[in-house]
């Protein structure tokens, strides 16, 4: 374990996700705000996107610089054209049960997006969701199926794996992505913890002992992760698990982590006292805290 130095970094928020480090600056949905911001190295906060009644979730951009989210609550993936109308890029409600979470953009605009599967704050029953790809022109098909609340997924080797968290299972599950896009080869990239068994989600959430986030992978095909439940962020390493750890300040939880900054070594973390919806949309406690580390983002 080691005991790192963080810096906070820009304007509170309600509750801060998905960091990306784009063209010099950071992105960041702020969920229970219902905005995407951008946060500069000197910590000028800027509003860019309100969603006016619905949260972001997951980040990117296509191949021609225009920017996607996910509306979580609609289910929906949007396209911010050039000149700022936003418009439906991709209907997810015939695949996503519960709401649309994360996302990433590959190189040629697909885009994979998780779901949780079911009513997280609402007390449902947990139930397994697909990870979802979204093709540039918007088409949707299923990638993969029966993942745990599937969530933050990144490249390694080069852009031939892919490696997506499965948040209450307490693992990273990778697959080899075709030159056409579909998922391949599903194997288990790092068991960090026993799975609990399915069961009402507060006994889920009580028996786990790891439950990743949002992460980043740095140029050693390692990940950084936000362990959502307990104070900590990770270094995760194939088959092996956690390899360091970092923890926050008392009191905060972090939820979200990427890897920017000019030479790529600044890991940025989205941190919050907990992720209780009503609690956060009525402060403004999420904090973004930023500490060095060795080796670069990929």
């Amino acid at each position: 374990m080691t005991k790192p130095t963080w810096t906070p970094i820009g304007a509170t928020g309600a509750f801060y996700e998905c960091p990306r480090w784009h063209e010099g600056v950071w992105w960041l949905s702020d969920f229970y705000a219902d905005r995407i911001v951008t946060v500069t190295d000197d910590g000028r906060t800027t509003t860019v996107l309100d969603l006016e009644g619905d949260h972001p979730g997951g980040l990117g951009w296509l191949p021609d610089g225009a920017l996607l989210f996910v509306a979580m609550r609609a289910r929906q993936v949007m396209r911010r054209e050039p000149d700022g109308s936003v418009v439906v890029h991709a209907d997810l409600t015939p695949y996503c049960e519960g709401p649309a979470n994360d996302m990433l953009v590959l190189p040629d605009g697909t885009a994979l997006v998780g779901c949780f599967g079911f009513d997280l704050n609402g007390g449902e029953h947990p139930r397994t969701a697909s990870l979802l790809s979204v093709r540039p022109d918007g088409a949707v098909r299923v990638a993969a199926e029966g993942l745990v609340f599937p969530n933050a997924a990144v490249l390694t080797d080069h852009g031939r794996t892919l490696v997506v968290g499965e948040t209450f299972a307490a693992r990273h599950t990778a697959f080899t992505l075709t030159p056409d896009g579909l998922l391949d080869g599903r194997r288990t990239w790092a068991q960090v913890a026993p799975s609990p068994p399915m069961a009402p989600v507060g006994e889920m959430i009580a028996g786990l002992r790891y439950a990743p986030d949002g992460c980043a992978v740095d140029g050693a095909d390692d990940l950084w992760v936000a362990d959502a439940l307990h104070g900590r962020v990770v270094r995760v390493r194939e088959g092996e698990g956690i390899v360091e750890q970092l923890d926050l300040p008392a009191g905060l939880r972090a939820f979200a982590c990427g890897l920017g900054g000019d030479d790529g070594r600044t890991l940025l973390v989205c941190a919050a006292p907990d992720f209780d919806p009503s609690a956060r949309a009525a402060a403004r406690d999420s904090v973004l805290l930023t500490t060095r580390v060795r080796v670069p983002a990929a």
